[in-house]
């Protein structure tokens, strides 16, 4: 990075004072940023990495691409709590190598992203890296008090939900990792607006977003709330990406990375089909039995939490 590290404080602070927050009183430039809190609020936090060769390959994704992923992983977390983002924090290492111009796109897309959510970036940290470039991005967001959406909440004969399509990232991945493209830019789009609407309306029971996969995020919510489920392997949105390859169910199940809402909803609630422009789809119901099962073909097979978890085999 041919900046020095107070130059590129300085250059990032600049690009930053005219953005509009949502609450940062004071945000680059001092020992912490100043952020407000509205009445009665409670605060959400979340924070999550995004490390090269793990969560992305600057060879496969543009500059551009992996700054708005690095943003929209804890945007996604506060749209699952039917929160509103505030303030964003990242702490970026950088190896010694690495172009000014790679540096200045990835937040060219991590700062569009922001700005389109108004949620300002207050404050982080800079590191040299002795490898790969390493991102931590850490998000604060308020949700009215005690109005959180949790995972918890899930009751026998609720219906389940997605927002979107599943399966995007993970096509794009296996294209990526066989050769078949040399890359390929998945943008997901945080649903802060479908995640608000929900706490507004008091409509969902419990909510997650998907990260780690429709399986192991449906497990998540039944683990928390003490349920089942069975969902239906037709009505599943399946992105025309993954649809297109010969195991796209299998992808929009375990490929994680669509940054979408699963939630759960009362059956006398009616869900309608688009929120603010984003498809809902119910894809199944909430059981008393412990187990998680996939409708397919007229078959009941288990469905059992194959999405990514770190440290597993």
């Amino acid at each position: 990075m041919p900046r020095s590290e107070r130059e590129f404080i300085e250059h990032l602070r600049r690009r930053t004072s005219k953005a509009r927050g949502s609450g940062v009183a004071f945000g680059i430039g001092d020992d912490c940023a100043i952020v407000k809190i509205p009445y009665r609020h409670e605060a959400l936090v979340t924070t999550d990495f995004s490390l090269e060769k793990v969560h992305f390959r600057r060879e496969w994704q543009s500059p551009e691409c992996i700054g708005h992923r690095c943003l929209a992983r804890g945007l996604s977390d506060i749209a699952a709590m039917g929160g509103v983002p505030r303030a964003a924090f990242l702490s970026l290492a950088l190896p010694r190598d690495t172009p000014q111009s790679w540096t200045d796109r990835f937040f060219d897309g991590l700062l569009a992203l922001a700005g389109k959510h108004k949620v300002k970036l207050a404050g982080g940290d800079t590191a040299q890296s002795p490898g790969g470039v390493l991102a931590d991005i850490t998000v604060l967001g308020s949700v009215p008090r005690g109005k959180a959406l949790l995972r918890s909440g899930a009751r026998a004969g609720d219906r389940i939900y997605v927002t979107g399509e599943l399966g995007e990232s993970a096509a794009a991945l296996e294209l990526l990792s066989a050769g078949k493209i040399r890359r390929r830019d998945v943008l997901p789009q945080p649903r802060i607006a479908v995640g608000r609407w929900l706490r507004e309306k008091s409509i969902a029971s419990s909510a997650i977003d998907i990260s780690d996969g429709l399986s192991t995020d449906l497990w998540h919510i039944c683990e928390e709330s003490g349920v089942g489920a069975v969902i239906e392997a037709a009505a599943i949105p399946i992105h025309p990406s993954a649809r297109a390859l010969s195991h796209g169910l299998e992808l929009a199940l375990n490929g994680g990375e669509d940054y979408e809402l699963l939630f759960t909803a009362a059956q006398i609630n009616r869900i309608p089909s688009r929120v603010g422009g984003v498809k809902i789809t119910r894809i199944g119901a909430i059981t008393r039995v412990g187990s998680i099962a996939l409708l397919h073909n007229g078959k009941k097979r288990p469905l059992l939490a194959r999405g990514w978890q770190h440290f597993s085999s």
